[in-house]
């Protein structure tokens, strides 16, 4: 392994970025939506997962029933 190494490390890349208008109050509020839209989408479910396994479970006692079991 050392024979293909070309004798220098890998170094991570700098990363020297600084936002040039940051503004604190106005990050607080995005940040303080962004937390208000997950927490309302967590409590919004369709009812369609359990109307397909309504859907499946009818079906599947259906052919059970007319296999003769």
């Amino acid at each position: 392994m050392g024979i293909l190494s070309s004798g220098r490390g890998i170094r991570p890349k700098r990363f020297d970025y600084e936002p040039r208008f940051y503004n604190p109050k106005k990050e607080e509020k995005i940040k303080q939506r962004m937390r208000v839209q997950r927490l309302s989408k967590a409590k919004r479910r369709s009812p369609a997962g359990i109307i397909y396994f309504l859907l499946l479970f009818a079906m599947a006692t259906y052919v059970y029933v007319q296999l003769g079991g």
